[in-house]
């Protein structure tokens, strides 16, 4: 079996617990990898204290090293809204027919990027309005894929989300 490996994108600070290490969990739970990554290497901490090793920076990741990216939300994960280089990665893995996961806020990262046209997607009940300005069908639901796309609306649905992931890794 050829190894499967996932880059999960956090906020150095102020990640979502549950959205990270939930998902984590499923993920390596169905043997696939997870690389951690931020806007800087070191400690990243979530907003309920606790700590993430980021060992790439998000400008170092190469899409043809992974099955697929996830956008971990929480509150810090806002500055990836407008973030080129997040926005960027987002498509690129798309475009290879990758799994591009995004849970919480940060599914705003895709519908910002273009990704969500069309397309049916949920979120963070805060972020219902930007996903429908930029074209995204919402759903409303804990977790929704579309094509190779997975949204999930927060901390309760990391497991679920985590699990979808996996599935469509393959």
């Amino acid at each position: 079996m050829v190894d499967r490996q996932v880059v999960m994108v956090i906020a150095f600070k102020g990640f979502r617990d549950e959205e990270l290490f939930d998902t984590q969990k499923e993920l390596e739970n169905a043997c696939v990898k997870t690389v951690v990554a931020s806007t800087q290497l070191g400690n990243a901490t979530g907003v309920l204290g606790g700590i993430a090793e980021a060992t790439r920076v998000i400008g170092q990741i190469k899409v043809d090293e992974f099955d697929g990216i996830v956008f971990v939300g929480g509150g810090g994960a806002g500055i990836y809204f407008n973030d080129y280089k997040a926005q960027e990665l987002a498509r690129e893995f798309n475009a290879k027919g990758k799994v591009v996961g995004a849970i919480c806020i940060a599914p705003s990262i895709l519908a910002n990027a273009g990704m969500l046209k069309g397309k049916k997607a949920t979120a963070f009940p805060s972020e219902e309005g930007n996903l429908r300005e930029n074209g995204a069908v919402w759903t409303g639901q804990d977790v929704t894929v579309d094509g190779k796309i997975v949204t999930a609306n927060g901390p309760k649905t990391a497991k679920e989300f985590g699990r979808k992931i996996a599935e469509y890794i393959g």
